[in-house]
Order: structure tokens, then C-alpha cells, then sequence
């Protein structure tokens, strides 16, 4: 702001002291120009007086008499009071070179007049006498060295307009020079700010991509963090499970066999009764032990893949919530260990926010592979919500799985008009699956639908090579 306000103001300045040198050059040129031509009206109208002075008293000696001698006198002392008043103007307004010409002309002009006053009180035999004398002698001459005392002084006042307009044309160059000067200075100063900001503008970039590069190694930290802690979620869950399932189960099995060892031996309704409440307890735990391991990772989806996880995954929804899910697929070989883990938990946490969140009544899953992706969609037909307002873990821990895997993932949803969430996972090319020892046949490609209705208290299912 400093260097481009400096900038700004000094062409300002710049500008208004040549409006104001301008106005400056305008106002003398028109001045002198009004004080030139003044003088010369002046000059004017003392040589037009003295022309008709001159001629008048021509006149009066060569009349044969002399009548009005009192208009006379008024007429002359007329021309003469307007000459004394054009003298006392020009003299007002006097170059010091013209003061020695003005008091020559001056003493030459009342002089004059002195002269033709005693002119007119002539008698007649006087001016027949001396009238001849007079005008050859004293009036032509004096008239003549007046005027070409006027005609100096006029060009005196041409030689000082001349010296006027060479003033102007001094100043005029001095605004050229400081027109240059500021031009000069605004350009210099604009070329130091330019490259100022130049080097400022390049330090902050250079600092901006520091940041950058900064923020853009913590982002990839972080995001490799994310998924090494997802890792070490699913490979604790995968354990979890596994201990639940070999130990504590084996555990609860244990109790049931021996307890129904006992059955079988003992007679008294007492004994038989302890031991049908301990196998109840048991069967129970063990029921609870055997879900808990399928909720915290279904050893189907290590053991048998990603679609008989998926389906039992609908019908446990089903019998918890009565919530009808429809499954649909159409696989064409193994996934990779992160892939399947990836579009199970996906649909795992969408089933979930479904049954708890959107108040829906069917939901329909598809998961479909393509040569280089896997598209995963879950729709519902709930309440729906505004996703640019809500947020919720669940959102952002499935959004976070897949742009690990490089995938994309939208959500489309209004508020009364359900929800639709689309998944597209990047794929490899992968070999088709190999047959399994104990299938019948081979399939090229495999397509599954599983329709789970939670209130009709059943599955159907049906597959297609």
C-alpha cells in the first residue's frame, strides 16, 4: 500500500503541478497579450490626438478669419485633457526601458500643446504674418518627432512582448524538464516497486510451497497412519474374533458336552434340572460369544469371500430390525484382502446408519465388478438428510477406507427422499478364481440376489452361473 500510494501520488503530483504551470503559462500569455494590446490602443489614441490637433489648427490658420475661437479652445483642450489621460494610463504600466522615450515624448506632447495654444490667441494680421513659419517650422516637425517617438516606444512594447513570449517559452521548457523529471521519477519508482514486489511475491510463493509441501507430506503421513490404524483395527478384530471363536467357544462347548454327558447319566429330577440350566447358560454364552465374533470380523469373509459375508450380514439386519435388505451382485473373481475388507465395512456401516438413523423399511445393496473397478451402491428408502450439513464419523470413516484405495465416494440425499450412496474402488486386473476342492462346477462368472425379509422370519435365495 506504501509503495503503490507513493507511486500514485507523485504522478498526481506530478499532473497538478503541470495543470497548475499551465494555468500559470495561460494566464501570463493572456496577460501580456491584453497589456500589449492596451498599450498600443494608447499609443493610438495620442497619435490620432495629435493628428487632429494638428489638422485643426491647420485648418484654423489657413482660414481666412478666425470665427469660434471659444469652441476652438474647448475642442483642443478636449484632445489635449484625452492625451494627458492615455500618457498617465501608459505610464501606469511602464517598462523601464521605455522610461526615457515616455519623458521625451511627454515633454515634446505639453510642448506641442503650449505651442498651438498660443496659436489661437493670434490676431489676423498675426496669422497672416507668422501662420506660413508656424506650420513648416514648428507644427510638422513637432508633430513628426512625436510620433517617431511613439513609433519607438510602440516598438519597445513589441520588443517586450517579445521578451515576454520568451519568458513563456522558458517556463514552457522548464515544465518540459520537470514533466520529463517526473516521468522519469514515476517510472524509476514504478520499476522499484515492480521488482520489490516481484522478490516479495517470490519469497511468499516459495514460502506457500514450503507450506505446501509441508502440509502435502502431513496429509500423506496422516492418511498413512489412518489406514496402518485401520490395518491394526481389522487385524485386532480378525484376532479378537479367532480368540472368541477357538477359545471361548471351545470353552462353552466343552460345558455343553459334558453337560449333556451328565444328562445322560444322571436319574434324579433335581440333578436333571441343575444340569438343563447350566446347558441353557451355556448354549447362551455361546451363542454370544459366536456373534460377537461374527460382528467384530465374520470369519466368512477370510474363509468363503466377500458375498456370503454380505449376506449374512442382511439377514442379521433383518432379524434385528425386521429391515427388508436386498442383496444383489455380480462378481467375476477373488478381491484383494483390503478391497473386500473396504466394500464390507462400507455396507456393514451404511446397514447400520440405516436401521438406526433413516428409518427406512428396505434397502437395496449391489455390488458389481467391472475389468478395473468395483462399484458399490446402498439405496434406501428412508427419511433421507442434507449431506453437506451432517457429517458423521460413520461418513467420514467409510469416505477415508475408500480414498485410501484411491476410490471415490458420493452421497446423494434429501431431506423425505432417501438415500443413495455410490462407491467406485480402482481394481487391478485379477485372474479369475480358481474352482474350490469341494465345488460341482465352474462358473465364469457369478451372480447372486439374497432377499431377506426380517418379518416374514426367512431368506430367499437363489443364484445364477
Amino acid at each position: 500500500m506504501a509503495g503503490f500510494g507513493g507511486l500514485l501520488l507523485i504522478m498526481a503530483a506530478a499532473e497538478t503541478g503541470a495543470l497548475l504551470f499551465l494555468n500559470s503559462l495561460r494566464h501570463n500569455d493572456t496577460t501580456l497579450q491584453a497589456r500589449f494590446l492596451q498599450r498600443n490602443r494608447t499609443l493610438e489614441r495620442i497619435r490620432s490626438n495629435i493628428y487632429q490637433s494638428g489638422t485643426f489648427v491647420r485648418d484654423s490658420l489657413l482660414a481666412p478669419e478666425q470665427s469660434g475661437a471659444q469652441a476652438q479652445l474647448a475642442t483642443l483642450a478636449g484632445l489635449r485633457k484625452d492625451s494627458e489621460n492615455a500618457l498617465a494610463a501608459y505610464a501606469a504600466a511602464l517598462e523601464p526601458e521605455e522610461a526615457g522615450p515616455f519623458r521625451a515624448l511627454r515633454s515634446q506632447i505639453n510642448a506641442y500643446w503650449n505651442v498651438l495654444d498660443r496659436t489661437l490667441a493670434w490676431t489676423s494680421a498675426e496669422r497672416g504674418k507668422y501662420r506660413d513659419a508656424f506650420f513648416y517650422e514648428e507644427l510638422v516637425p513637432r508633430r513628426t518627432s512625436m510620433l517617431q517617438i511613439a513609433d519607438r516606444i510602440e516598438a519597445l512594447n513589441e520588443e517586450a512582448l517579445r521578451r515576454g513570449d520568451a519568458k513563456l517559452g522558458d517556463l514552457f521548457g522548464r515544465l518540459q524538464l520537470g514533466l520529463l523529471a517526473m516521468i522519469a521519477i514515476t517510472l524509476l519508482g514504478g520499476a522499484s516497486l515492480a521488482g520489490f514486489t516481484i522478490f516479495h511475491i517470490l519469497k511468499l510463493e516459495g514460502e506457500v510451497r514450503q507450506r505446501l509441501a509441508e502440509s502435502v507430506d502431513a496429509r500423506a503421513s496422516l492418511q498413512e497412519l489412518s489406514a496402518r490404524l485401520v490395518r491394526l483395527q481389522e487385524d485386532e478384530r480378525r484376532a479378537l474374533s479367532r480368540e472368541l471363536h477357538d477359545e471361548v467357544g471351545q470353552a462353552f462347548s466343552a460345558v455343553l458336552l459334558e453337560t449333556e454327558n451328565l444328562l445322560d447319566l444322571a436319574s434324579a429330577p433335581e440333578v436333571r434340572a441343575h444340569l438343563d440350566s447350566i446347558r441353557g447358560v451355556a448354549e447362551k454364552g455361546m451363542n454370544e460369544i459366536r456373534n460377537m465374533a461374527l460382528l467384530l470380523r465374520p470369519s466368512m469373509l477370510d474363509d468363503f469371500g466377500l458375498l456370503p459375508a454380505l449376506e449374512w450380514q442382511a439377514r442379521e439386519i433383518g432379524k434385528r430390525t425386521g429391515l427388508r435388505v436386498q442383496v444383489a451382485s455380480e462378481m467375476s473373481g477373488e478381491l484383494p484382502e483390503e478391497h473386500k475388507t473396504c466394500v464390507y465395512r462400507v455396507v456393514q456401516e451404511a446397514l447400520n446408519n440405516c436401521a438406526q438413523h433413516a428409518q427406512a423399511s428396505a434397502v437395496q445393496v449391489s455390488v458389481r465388478q467391472e475389468s478395473a473397478r468395483i462399484l458399490v451402491t446402498v439405496q434406501d428408502d428412508g427419511s433421507g438428510f442434507d449431506p453437506e450439513r451432517v457429517r458423521g464419523l460413520g461418513l467420514l470413516g467409510m469416505e477415508e477406507r475408500v480414498r485410501h484405495l484411491g476410490g471415490s465416494f458420493h452421497v446423494d440425499s434429501r431431506p423425505g427422499r432417501g438415500t443413495l450412496l455410490s462407491v467406485v474402488l480402482p481394481l487391478a486386473a485379477i485372474p479369475e478364481s480358481s474352482p474350490r476342492p469341494d465345488a460341482t462346477a465352474t462358473p465364469a462368472r457369478l451372480q447372486t440376489e439374497v432377499v431377506w425379509n426380517g418379518g416374514a422370519g426367512g431368506a430367499d435365495s437363489h443364484s445364477a452361473g
